[in-house]
């Protein structure tokens, strides 16, 4: 009986193990799930609302038991350079006056030649188009109507050439260089519609001679529809020149838009002597475009890719390779970040341009920590002092515009319309310190921040930046968009720059002029534009050939884009 005794008390013991082994089971389950919450996923890593990635606002960089602390300070700190001027920008003057070869419009002008152009887009897009009309009528020596606005696009702008710009001063102004009327003449006693035709994409003089002409000879008044970005981007010098006075002379805002701007641009250095624009474009839409993703999981993806189902022309994007090549817009902390990183401190006045911003407040709030003085046209000017603009796109962005281009200092967080017209602007008067965060570098950075402390962080930023700080000759003449880069209408004072070469030579301190500047470009801004420029050629022989909807998505260039999707063009346009 001894044995089935002892196999009895087994069994009890054994099953009174089984609760105990069940619990400790249950227990480290238990455990494992809670761990598992406290590890961030790999997509959700670099989530600009995650709470691992919040700057510490601390002064000075710390360690803690070997670790990086990454801090950021109070202060700007100090550097080698002077934050709110461009190096040698003394060195380079505007030169867009007309060469003694440049025949008045009496002499060429031909009668029975009238162009008109409908333009397309938002305030800056349309910009470009006015712009770029006025050489076309010279190229085709006609008569210029004054240029139709789009009243029918995203933006939802019902003004006149007359109620944003001045059209008297206008006229006036370029009477020596083409002759402008503000409607067509009437034939035969009664009113005519001109001949609607379109013209490719980077049409050059050659192709307005070979295309329109034929046509403004038989029509005699031509209408060239949806007209932005139609003329080259290379023409000869005097065309060039004629670019640069009709875009920063002919064209002013109207007195009422002017004395609005001027106010806010007085309010913002009210209590500074130096305030930074910052031109966000951190929009719902902008980002939908983009096809990039910032960690918000399926409700980022979710409402995002109902926006981007809008345009049947998207194809599907590849957000990881997206944020790599530095086709995403920074997040507005990360833009605060490189701010900071390049010596403006936590006192520093900031100006920010935009629209609805995607996450609202919770998206904003790292970038107000890090700046607090914090403001936009709304926080420093009333309703009622708004009332007469607030229905108006066009009207709101050239408030936009002139608070952006009086700053010290002017962000862009993409490559838009109002980016390119301002940098070019800049450039031309007097190199105003222009920043455009060189995303593709700067990406891996803002991903590894935690592993490094502060100094290591700002070094690289500061690194990284070069070549996109708008100094003097970071791009080469000719390449880019001449409306961001009108290299014609910027003369450089060799003598002055020898002089000063030679000074620093004797001093054994090298050259002003070393190879580092006179490369002008970085590698990233060499091969983004020159697969900017294949790409669109490719496309603009497709498109115009076939009628094809194509553009080009190899940057995020979201202006000069190949598309007739109307919605899509006008979104994009500023």
């Amino acid at each position: 009986m001894a044995l089935p005794r002892r196999r009895h008390q087994h069994h009890n013991r054994a099953r009174c193990l089984i609760p105990s082994i069940s619990a400790v089971s249950a227990a480290l389950v238990l455990l494992f799930f809670c761990f598992s919450l406290l590890v961030p996923s790999p997509t959700d890593s670099d989530h600009f609302h995650h709470p691992r990635h919040h700057s510490s606002m601390n002064d000075g960089v710390g360690e803690g038991n070997g670790v990086p602390v990454f801090r950021v300070p109070t202060s700007g700190g100090v550097y080698d350079r002077d934050i709110w001027t461009s190096k040698n920008a003394q060195f380079y003057s505007r030169c867009s006056n007309a060469s003694s070869k440049f025949a008045k419009a009496e002499d060429v002008k031909r009668p029975n030649r009238y162009l008109a152009i409908a333009t397309s887009g938002g305030l800056n897009q349309q910009r470009t188009g006015i712009t770029d009309a006025v050489v076309a009528a010279r190229i085709l020596n006609a008569t210029l109507i004054v240029p139709i606005l789009d009243k029918k696009s995203f933006w939802k702008d019902n003004s006149n050439f007359s109620e944003i710009f001045n059209v008297d001063w206008f006229i006036s102004y370029l009477a020596k260089d083409v002759e402008i009327i503000k409607e067509l003449p009437q034939r035969r006693g009664r009113i005519w519609s001109p001949y609607t035709m379109r013209v490719p994409r980077k049409c050059n003089d050659k192709c307005y001679i070979s295309r329109v002409l034929p046509v403004l000879l038989k029509k005699r008044a031509v209408m060239l529809t949806k007209f932005d970005y139609r003329l080259a981007n290379k023409l000869e010098t005097d065309l060039q020149k004629l670019r640069c006075r009709v875009n920063y002379y002919a064209l002013k805002f109207t007195d009422p838009i002017l004395e609005m701007g001027a106010k806010l641009v007085q309010r913002m250095r009210m209590n500074t002597k130096h305030y930074i624009a910052l031109h966000l474009r951190f929009e719902p839409d902008m980002l939908a475009f983009s096809g990039c993703y910032y960690g918000g999981g399926d409700k980022e993806r979710r409402e995002l890719g109902k926006i981007r189902r809008r345009w049947k022309t998207l194809h599907i994007s590849n957000p990881d390779k997206g944020r790599r090549q530095g086709r995403c817009p920074l997040t507005p902390e990360e833009v605060g970040l490189m701010l900071r990183a390049l010596g403006y401190g936590r006192d520093t006045h900031i100006y920010v341009a935009s629209g609805e911003v995607y996450g609202g407040e919770e998206t904003l709030a790292p970038l107000k920590a890090l700046f607090p003085n914090f403001y936009s046209k709304d926080t420093i000017s009333s309703k009622q002092e708004l009332e007469h603009f607030s229905a108006f796109s066009s009207r709101m962005a050239a408030l936009d515009f002139i608070v952006c281009d009086e700053s010290d200092v002017f962000v862009t967080n993409n490559n838009g319309n109002m980016a390119k017209i301002l940098a070019g602007r800049r450039r031309y008067f007097g190199h105003k310190p222009t920043i455009r965060p060189n995303a593709k570098k700067l990406y891996r950075l803002f991903l590894n921040r935690d592993n490094m402390t502060w100094g290591e962080f700002a070094s690289k930023v500061r690194t990284f930046q070069r070549g996109f700080m708008g100094e003097p000759k970071e791009v080469r003449p000719g390449r880019g968009e001449f409306h961001e880069n009108p290299s014609s209408c910027i003369c450089e004072d060799s003598e002055a720059i020898a002089k000063m070469d030679l000074g620093l030579l004797k001093r054994g301190k090298g050259s002003i002029t070393t190879k580092k500047d006179a490369d002008i470009a970085s590698e990233d801004q060499i091969m983004d534009d020159d697969l900017e420029l294949s790409d669109r050629e490719d496309d603009e022989d497709l498109s115009n050939d076939q009628g094809i909807v194509l553009y080009n998505q190899t940057s995020l260039d979201y202006d000069a884009l190949m598309s007739e999707d109307p919605e899509l063009d006008e979104l994009l346009s500023d």
